[in-house]
């Protein structure tokens, strides 16, 4: 006997579960196909590993300079106990996923385990979207829905040649599972991924080297924040090459670990290190999900293409997060998987323009961004003036002895419409919620300037930034 329900999810990652819960709330009858666990890439392989992981890198630098603070600690009393700190990180991932479980069952959600197919249509169904499920056991069931809602997520991508294999050579995925940490590390990709784990790792002592083929790191934000962001880095000790194209064919791997070369202008680089991480993208998630038996689209880099409301070309078929490119983030594929409940359930919400969703990195320091580029801005014509607020005026910061940073405002000088805004330092990725705000609610530097930002926080640099734009700032 079938499954019948008004709204079928394929894929329980952030995307997946978020709609579902939306569309209970609405009164659907919803289930959620997933053939793995409930939380998808964000949380088991992702996000909140990832960041658990940060989290103890973290205090345990901070540790390290505790004399700074007036505390004494013997210098061999304080150690990394990676065992405990993997311990730590499962600990944390499984909390959530039991949390997440009960929120299935608070809504009445029905979970259906297996990997599942899109079918033509069927005597259950006179349109495609029917999804045949093969269980654990191999036995299969049917999944038949008035909505379907494709939410399958991406996976790491590899370069031909590099293969990961899990030991030598790693994906974000893999590294995860590390037993011990390594002497060294090559990571190929400076992007987010990458410049997390390079932050992460030399926070454990690890020597980190990173190789990107881009002339900078984190290509696709503000350039002030990737220089930044470099100078940090080195002054940590990591070693950056940028403009660095690695060549698959140099590889090699021995006892004492791996060697590659890179194409830089100056000529080729040999590079070697205890293991590798490739950190180069993701790629969508869409094989074997019987795409051929639809009038569904794919784009010519393998996501499936769908229109403002996330309607795929069978417009009962919605596809979100992932899987369809754009902004890869968990909160991007929550957003989207709410906005196709919110249409297939009668409504017209608001479509959201990519820049405005906000962008996190999770290093040392945090860097954080919403909106247009200065370069971006520039690119499209606008007449932008721009202010920086260091950190090293903000008490909150001296405070907390982090003092690294800053803020950067970047507004139209015709409308006066913030354009961008980007943060490089503690706390960035909690501070930019305001800055997203702001520009939902089209307001303007001297609005956000006029708050009352209470003192001594870390969000008066947010505020004191906007003033910056008039040469009104009272705080440098």
């Amino acid at each position: 006997m079938a499954i019948e329900v008004d709204v079928a999810v394929l894929g329980g990652g952030p995307g997946g579960y978020t709609a579902a819960i939306r569309a209970a709330q609405l009164g659907k009858r919803t289930a959620i196909i997933e053939m793995d666990k409930l939380g998808g890439t964000c949380l088991h392989k992702g996000c909140i590993p990832s960041k658990s992981l940060l989290r103890s890198a973290e205090v345990y630098a901070t540790l390290l300079k505790a004399a700074s603070y007036g505390i004494d600690i013997a210098d061999d009393a304080v150690s990394v106990n990676f065992d405990r700190v993997q311990q730590r990180k499962e600990q944390t991932v499984d909390q959530l996923y039991k949390g997440l479980q009960s929120l299935m069952l608070k809504h009445g959600i029905t979970i259906v385990k297996g990997k599942g197919r899109i079918i033509g249509p069927s005597i259950f169904s006179p349109r495609s979207g029917t999804v045949a499920v093969e269980l654990p056991d191999g036995e299969m069931e049917s999944v038949v829905s008035k909505h379907l809602i494709i939410a399958t997520g991406s996976r790491p991508r590899q370069i031909p040649g590099l293969e990961a294999d899990g030991k030598l050579i790693l994906t974000s995925d893999d590294i995860l599972q590390l037993e011990k940490l390594p002497a060294s590390i090559l990571i190929v990709g400076g992007g987010v991924i990458g410049v997390e784990w390079a932050s992460l790792l030399n926070d454990f002592g690890v020597h980190v080297t990173i190789a990107e083929a881009a002339d900078r790191l984190l290509p696709t934000e503000d350039e002030d924040v990737s220089k930044e962001l470099t100078r940090l880095l080195r002054k940590r000790g990591v070693t950056i090459h940028t403009s660095a194209t690695i060549r698959p064919d140099t590889y090699a791997d021995g006892s004492e670990g791996v060697t590659i070369a890179a194409a830089t202008a100056g000529g080729e680089l040999q590079l070697e290190a205890s293991c590798m991480m490739v950190s180069v993208g993701r790629v969508p998630n869409t094989e074997g999900l019987g795409l051929e038996n639809t009038d569904i689209r794919t784009e010519s880099n393998g996501c499936i293409a769908v229109n403002a409301n996330y309607q795929t070309n069978e417009r009962h078929i919605y596809a979100i997060g992932d899987v369809i490119g754009g902004v890869q983030l968990a909160h991007a594929a929550a957003h989207e998987g709410l906005s196709a409940v919110g249409h297939l359930n009668g409504g017209k919400p608001e479509p959201v323009e990519a820049h405005r969703i906000p962008r996190c990195v999770y290093s040392r320091p945090e860097i954080a961004s919403v909106g247009l580029t200065e370069r971006q801005a520039k690119e499209k014509g606008l007449d932008v003036r721009t202010a920086k607020l260091p950190f090293q005026a903000i008490g909150k910061a001296i405070v907390a002895g982090e003092t690294d940073g800053f803020v950067k405002v970047i507004a139209d000088k015709q409308s006066n419409d913030i354009i961008g805004v980007h943060i490089v330092g503690l706390h960035a990725t909690d501070l930019i919620a305001e800055a997203s705000l702001a520009q939902l609610l089209d307001a303007t530097p001297w609005e956000i300037g006029q708050s009352i930002h209470p003192h001594p926080t870390l969000s008066e640099a947010l505020g004191e930034a906007m003033l910056a734009l008039d040469g009104m700032s009272v705080a440098f």
